[in-house]
Parts: C-alpha cells; structure tokens; sequence
C-alpha cells in the first residue's frame, strides 16, 4: 500500500465515521454518547455539523476515530485470546462491554 492509498483510506474511514456517529446522534442521543464513547459536547457538535463541515473534517489525513480499548484485559476478553479460559464467548463479551462503560463514564 502506497503512502498516497494510506491517506484515501484514513479520509474514507474518517467520513464514514463521522457519517455514522451524526447518524447515531441524531437517532438516539444518549445510546451514541456511550457507544462512541464522546461526551454530550462533543456530540453536539457533531450533530450539528453541516454536510460540507463534515467533508472537510473527514480529508484530513489524521484518523478521527480511536480504539478505546488500551489494555490487555479488555483485548483478552474481546478476542477470547486469554492464557486461562474463563467462561464462554458471550460473558467474556459481556464483562468487556462493562470494562469499556466504566471508562466511557470516566469522560462523562
């Protein structure tokens, strides 16, 4: 993959990012907020962005999304990647998807 073919992909996945999450927003307000794991601010701002503001920010050549998930554990348990098998598929999803709320209030 060439440099130039890098930053066409970054500038896609940055708009059908922010296409998504304005979608989200405007659907349901307070399920976006923790799915995309922003605070209301920020998805104000979002909601409220024209198509044209939308199509600037996303060409940028900086990824606008970011992983939240930064730990072991929590790759562990979404990858069912872990040393010592505990549990099944479903609660080693479920025991993430509570590790990321936790931290989705800490933005809040």
């Amino acid at each position: 993959m060439t440099n130039e073919q890098m930053l066409a992909e970054i500038r896609e996945a940055n708009l059908t990012y922010l296409m998504l999450a304005q979608n989200m927003i405007r659907q349901d307000k307070a399920g976006a907020v923790f799915r995309l794991g922003m605070n209301e601010d920020s998805a104000d701002i979002l909601a409220s962005l024209s198509a044209a503001q939308v199509l600037k920010l996303a060409s940028g050549n900086t990824l606008i999304c970011r992983f939240r998930v930064d730990d072991d554990l929590v790759w562990n348990l979404l990858t069912n990647h872990t040393p010592k098998k505990v549990g099944n598929d479903a609660t080693n999803r479920l025991h993430a998807n509570i590790l990321m709320a936790g931290r989705v209030s800490e933005v809040l």
